[in-house]
């Protein structure tokens, strides 16, 4: 199961408590110290687009205390910071105002949630000239709580679209490591599938079939997707019969189920290249330059040719 939406509670440590104390000998005074800070929370930005899925079973998180003061005017240790990850793409919500925290959009982000309690003062800090003998202490102060909704609103930056089997799946397993289940049947891939590569995001979309902006198969609910992806990698299988019907045909479906998605800027993928010799992919390149200005031969089997795919994706924006 994929989640795209969380509700979650984060606390911040509580602050550890400051002591009562006393020096053993005579006249010295006071010496309780203070307690430590309790630890923060921090949201961290991560390329696992499930992380969500970690909330389905938990939702309380909370940083560690402080701990109390000790003798001799010694604090308290810090609690330890907490860090949740949560995945590139997610907007962190305030439930009670609504309020957009935090858009987490590149990996590695790391924003502060929620601040841990300050320490109690231990009786040493309230001594005075009037006060020699301080009898109290301060207890720790609460951590900062709040309960956000995360939002996954991911919009890709690429789509791999094309009819089933057209090896969409294994490149994006190959380009980040997506592990994406791949078999050789129709709709493999019931679900777009999405991964992360250098901050950009790619999604798997399903497989269409001719008929599929009528409903047929599972298309309209895969046309959906690609209304929301950036720049379309269009793969077509190097064992195709027909390459140009097999573009025309996804072409066609997308058109008619909205006709902005034929404007989208375009890439084709010969997928599958190493199955097929140099003289057999020129001759699809030529059956098909007409559709893309960009056309590039890959196959999971040959590093350069996904070399060249990374650095095209790298290079767009």
């Amino acid at each position: 199961m994929f989640v795209d939406e969380a509700e979650i509670i984060l606390k911040g440590g509580h602050g550890g408590a400051g002591i009562v104390s006393f020096g053993k000998r005579m006249g010295s005074g006071p010496d309780g110290g203070n307690g430590g800070r309790g630890g923060n929370v921090y949201l961290l930005t991560d390329a696992d687009l499930t992380l969500l899925n970690q909330f389905t079973a938990k939702y309380l998180f909370e940083a560690d205390d402080g701990h109390r003061g000790g003798k001799n005017r010694k604090t308290g240790k810090d609690g330890e910071h907490l860090e949740i990850r949560v995945p590139i793409g997610t907007s962190v919500i305030d439930k009670k105002s609504r309020e957009t925290l935090f858009e987490m959009k590149k990996i590695g982000q790391r924003e502060l949630i929620c601040v841990g309690g300050k320490g109690g003062r231990g009786n040493y800090e309230f001594r005075n000239p009037r006060r020699t003998t301080p009898e109290f202490a301060q207890p720790g102060l609460s951590g900062e709580r709040r309960t956000v909704v995360l939002v996954l609103k991911l919009i890709a930056d690429f789509g791999l679209i094309g009819l089933p089997n057209a090896g969409k799946s294994s490149l994006l397993n190959e380009l980040t490591n997506a592990r994406v289940k791949v078999a050789a049947y129709v709709f493999t891939t019931l679900y777009p599938s999405l991964g992360v590569f250098k901050d950009k995001v790619i999604a798997d979309i399903p497989g269409l079939i001719e008929g599929a902006s009528f409903g047929r198969g599972l298309g309209v609910s895969f046309l959906k997707h690609i209304e929301k992806v950036g720049i379309l990698l269009h793969c077509i299988s190097s064992e195709s019969k027909n390459p140009a019907k097999d573009y025309e045909t996804v072409a066609k479906e997308m058109k008619s189920y909205n006709k902005k998605l034929a404007k989208k800027s375009e890439v084709i993928l010969i997928t599958k290249s190493d199955l097929t010799d140099a003289k057999a992919l020129s001759a699809i390149k030529r059956k098909l330059k007409k559709y893309a200005p960009k056309i590039i031969a890959v196959s999971i089997h040959d590093w350069d040719s996904i070399e060249e795919l990374k650095n095209l994706i790298s290079d767009k924006t």
